[in-house]
């Protein structure tokens, strides 16, 4: 009976055999056993952070260092096959594979060897296969991983109804078949950031993006009946008070009912697919014509009278069946104009009305032109402070706590809005829900598109929404509704 040192030995003179024939496979084992060693060894201490500490730190420990790790197994049988080719040109005579004896001790010990590393092998990259796929899902990965390229797209992100659902959700949905889509469509981005060759700013809208049916109806379904809905939309003039002017209008949502597909959800996404569209521009402004299935099930067909293309121009254009994003088309990556983002920071209580003409000095400094970030940032800090200093000297001394935190709110409105390096700059990315700051409903309604007797569609309106005050102050409808 072999004692325990006699048995390590022995195991020792097995793995030397089977391993360190030569310098490619050895050079596999140390590559190997050093990743292995350093992945246990940073999974542990992740597990014990709580979570990555850095947007590279998945990519290094999930992706990075398990390559390495799989590079380095390959190369030990690698290094075999090539031992043999080399000994076989130098004519010196390969030693026969041991036979498959499971008598022989030494037979079970190499089998038991392998088995173990096997198994281990393949529990490190199964684990890291699997945090691989977490990581290239994660929001880190894709808005952080490229920090100058993302960054806009990430900041409208953090500040949407949808910031607490991953990217990959809406970019690519559930199914193996996009999954692979969208990673080899991120490759070629990687490529076009390394060599800097994307777009500043990144384009919109995504003309490959995934049908919306496969993914916001997921969560949203347009054909549930849900009647009207009231909105109350807050914004301050640029006075001295900053006052508060209130629409509220009852949307008309809709969906189907027992009278089949009303409002704009039903007479717009249909189950049928009632609508499709050509548009001549990459970004879906430009309507040229509307076909449109009415309640009889005939197909009315719409043209621009402004547009009026020509055939080789239609051929070019975009046609598509209308769906969730051609009116949602920024349900998260939504970006503000600057009067609206200071609308909602006052209507979230972080610029105080009760600071004279903030509105209108805010939206001032906002409007400038700035070559970075930074220098807004500052210029907005000088020049609101230096404003109230100048301008009301004791109300900038009672109110100091207020202005400084009127001031990181214009910063926050810039900073999730304007990118100069990316050359982003205010209204960059059109809105097309309503028709106030962009063309939004007016592309198809604005009373340019008819059908060839002439009948035009439909402007009115009433359609879709009932006004119950427009830019009032302390509307009395909202008293009556019991919203005040």
């Amino acid at each position: 009976m072999p004692t325990a040192r006699e048995r390590t030995a022995l195991w020792g003179r097995t793995i030397f055999r089977v391993l360190g024939q030569n310098r490619v496979s050895q050079a596999g084992v140390v590559v190997t056993t050093a990743t292995g060693i350093s992945m246990v060894f940073l999974w542990i201490m992740e597990i014990l952070r709580g979570g990555q500490e850095h947007p590279y730190s998945g990519i290094v420990l999930f992706l990075i260092l398990p390559a390495v790790f799989v590079a380095g197994l390959i190369l030990i049988p690698a290094g075999f096959i090539l031992q043999r080719r080399s000994d076989r040109k130098a004519g010196r005579q390969n030693e026969p594979p041991p036979p498959i004896d499971l008598g022989s001790p030494k037979f079970r010990r190499v089998l038991t060897f392998v088995a173990i590393a096997t198994l281990a092998n393949a529990t490190l990259v199964g684990f890291a296969s699997y945090k691989g796929l977490e990581v290239m899902d994660s929001t880190a990965f894709c808005g952080e991983a490229c920090h100058t390229v993302m960054a806009p797209e990430l900041a409208a992100y953090k500040g949407s109804p949808h910031s607490r659902i991953g990217c990959v959700e809406c970019h690519i949905g559930a199914g193996a078949g996009w999954f692979v889509k969208s990673k080899l469509s991120g490759t070629r981005q990687v490529i076009a950031v390394a060599l800097k060759t994307y777009s500043m700013p990144i384009p919109s809208p995504v003309h490959h993006l995934r049908p919306a049916r496969e993914t916001c109806e997921q969560c949203h379904w347009p054909q549930r009946f849900s009647g009207d809905r009231v909105m109350i939309k807050r914004k301050y003039a640029e006075d001295e008070k900053n006052t508060e002017l209130t629409t509220v209008l009852v949307m008309h949502v809709g969906g189907s009912n027992a009278q089949g597909s009303v409002g704009i959800h039903g007479r717009h996404l249909d189950s049928g697919s009632r609508i499709s569209y050509t548009a001549l521009d990459e970004r879906r402004q430009q309507i040229a014509n509307v076909s449109y299935l009415d309640d009889a099930g005939k197909t009315v067909d719409f043209a621009s009278k402004e547009l009026k293309p020509t055939a080789e121009a239609l051929a070019k254009g975009e046609t598509r069946s209308m769906d969730c994003v051609d009116c949602h088309n920024r349900p998260t990556h939504a970006f503000e104009l600057p009067h609206r983002g200071l609308d909602r920071e006052i209507t979230a209580g972080a610029i105080s009305r009760d600071l004279p003409f903030v509105k209108k000095k805010a939206l001032e400094l906002l409007k400038a032109k700035y070559a970075s970030q930074e220098e807004a940032t500052k210029a907005i800090a000088d020049g609101l402070t230096a404003y109230y200093a100048s301008g009301y000297p004791d109300l900038a001394s009672s109110k100091k706590a207020e202005i400084e935190t009127a001031v990181k709110a214009v910063q926050a409105v810039y900073l999730r809005n304007v990118f100069p390096n990316m050359k982003l700059d205010w209204g960059y990315h059109p809105n097309n829900i309503g028709h106030e700051d962009f063309p939004g409903c007016f592309r198809c309604h604005g009373g340019n598109h008819e059908s060839k007797d002439g009948t035009p569609i439909s402007s009115d309106c009433e359609a879709c929404h009932q006004v119950l005050a427009m830019d009032e102050e302390n509307p009395e409808i909202l008293t009556q509704l019991g919203l005040r």
